[in-house]
């Protein structure tokens, strides 16, 4: 059966194997040209126990919304217990509109828990590629393990996309991914370019809709949403570099609008299970739970639409600076969050309410203090402010939260820095860990699948600067995979070899174990 499913995995990765044979609409005729509807392909994601919400986009030319006419389609769709289609346990029709770029969300309801079905999706005689997915265990079982995929930050720019080629062959149960999927600028164009070109940004509807469109083009993207369901959040990039609640870089006047555009986008182009705001988009909330039986409890955050402005922003910007916190009154300030109250409250009953082993904040960047310079007094550093550097009390309320829930095994997954880290978090970072200050929570943070990072000497003079980070690695691109079991976390830090390569191999330069009960990492392997 292992076997079996890898090797599904594998032909899945080749976006020319992906249509199963014999639907009357073949996998050469998909990739030959404009007239196949399925050119963004399928995803899932958002799986409960008795259902998955499943995912497509009616687009003809990906880089072409008018081929597509502007009228509401009838899309059919299947769910099967086989991949040949043999054994349909669901099927029904979903209207894909103009209003929402012909996306299809479809939430596949009465499934059985715990188990693996077969999708796609129909116009006319045009077949989609066929996805994988799962359902989540009954929330009284204890899984023996969670194979978990997490990545994050795929500029388009500045690689290939061969780390989800490796995602979809590992045959993950899950994938996280964390933010930053696509990024607001860069021609528009179905090639991974040799080097970046700072143009055309994203500003309206059409164009983030185009954005997603250039992005889920990549065969290898394609591949690695039909391998497993996803639950996703959002980062900056979604939308625009550095923005914090209603405030962007540029501090325009019609941002709020911008951003209710970019919201929708992203809304029309993932598997989520969220409910389209009666106020629109700019209102809608991106936090989510998911539980994994009583294994994992995943609380899933979005610390960009609520967050208070950025602090000590550069004269007549907004966005990110990097201070001494000494000379930044507004780094001291209470009142100032990253995820706001009203998320505050709900992670709060969602930790104190859990019985889940693990439970997993899945949130964007990382959360542990990172001083940019030696510090010289509590409190003291060079911090980078889009960051949770950027709200220290907050960090502190939620470290605080976490600890005063009770809740089981708490474990932060990042990214958005680009750089593998390994870290231990606790209340206070310019305190050694004691009785009064223990390690409250272990943090991994992935690098990200194409975008560049600083230099890896910087990194190691950072990380010998913060005793609480265990590991840095800044040089490689790549993503974490996890095996969560109720006795222990294991990750793997997976890199490529090379990222403008599309065909490039990968190689485990880490790995790290987080037992049940004791927040302490231990690594545990290098190559």
């Amino acid at each position: 059966m292992q076997e079996a499913r890898r090797s599904f995995l594998l032909d899945a990765a080749r976006f020319t194997a992906a249509t199963t044979a014999g639907l009357g609409f073949s996998a050469s005729t998909a990739a030959a040209g404009p007239a196949y509807p399925f050119s963004l392909g399928v995803a899932s994601g958002s799986p409960l126990p008795n259902a998955v919400i499943l995912w497509t986009r009616i687009l003809h030319d990906p880089l072409n919304a008018g081929s597509t006419p502007a009228l509401a389609l009838t899309v059919r769709w299947e769910v099967a217990e086989d991949e040949a289609f043999r054994k349909v346990v669901a099927r029904g029709s979903a209207t894909a509109a103009p209003a929402l770029a012909h996306s299809v969300h479809v939430d596949a309801t009465g499934l059985q828990p715990d188990r693996w079905y077969w999708y796609r999706f129909m116009l006319g005689d045009a077949v989609s590629p066929v996805g994988r997915t799962r359902t989540a265990p009954a929330p009284d079982a204890m899984p023996s393990m969670l194979k978990l995929a997490v990545a994050s930050c795929q500029h388009w720019e500045f690689g290939h996309y061969a780390a989800h080629r490796h995602i979809a062959a590992a045959a993950p149960d899950l994938v996280a991914f964390l933010g930053d999927y696509i990024y607001e600028w860069g021609p528009y164009q179905l090639r991974h370019p040799p080097r970046a070109v700072r143009s055309d940004e994203s500003f309206t509807l059409a164009e983030y809709r185009a954005r997603y469109a250039q992005y889920k083009s990549d065969p290898d993207l394609q591949a690695a949403h039909r391998a497993a369901p996803w639950i996703v959040t959002w980062d900056d990039h979604e939308v625009a570099n550095d923005y914090a609640g209603d405030v962007d870089e540029r501090l325009a006047e019609d941002f709020a609008t911008r951003r209710a555009a970019a919201y929708q986008a992203f809304y029309e182009h993932m598997p989520l299970r969220l409910p389209i705001p009666r106020a629109g988009f700019g209102a809608l909330r991106m936090h989510q739970r998911y539980d994994w039986g009583r294994l994992a409890r995943f609380h899933v955050l979005d610390d960009r639409s609520q967050r208070a402005p950025l602090a000590c922003s550069k004269p007549g910007r907004g966005g990110s600076n990097v201070v001494l916190a000494r000379a930044c009154a507004e780094l001291r300030d209470p009142k100032r969050s990253m995820l706001g109250a009203q998320q505050e409250t709900w992670l709060a009953q969602g930790l104190s309410a859990s019985k889940a082993r693990w439970n997993i904040l899945a949130q964007q960047t990382l959360m542990a203090q990172s001083s940019g310079m030696p510090l010289q007094a509590p409190g003291d550093g060079r911090f980078w402010t889009d960051g949770w550097d950027g709200y220290p009390a907050a960090r502190r309320r939620l470290l605080d939260t976490v600890a005063k829930s009770g809740a089981r095994n708490p474990l932060v997954l990042s990214g958005d820095v680009h750089t593998f880290y390994a870290a231990e978090l606790r209340r206070d970072f310019d305190r050694p860990v004691s009785k009064s200050n223990p390690v409250i929570a272990a943090e991994l943070c992935g690098t990200s699948i194409t975008s560049s990072s600083r230099p890896q000497a910087r990194i190691q003079e950072n990380v010998g600067r913060n005793p609480h980070i265990l590991y840095g690695r800044s040089d490689r691109r790549g993503y974490m995979l996890l095996e969560v079991t109720p006795d222990a976390t294991q990750a793997h830090f997976m890199a490529l070899d090379e990222v403008r390569d599309a065909g490039s191999k990968q190689a485990r330069i880490a790995a790290f174990n987080i037992e049940d009960g004791a927040p302490a990492i231990r690594q545990t392997g290098t190559p």
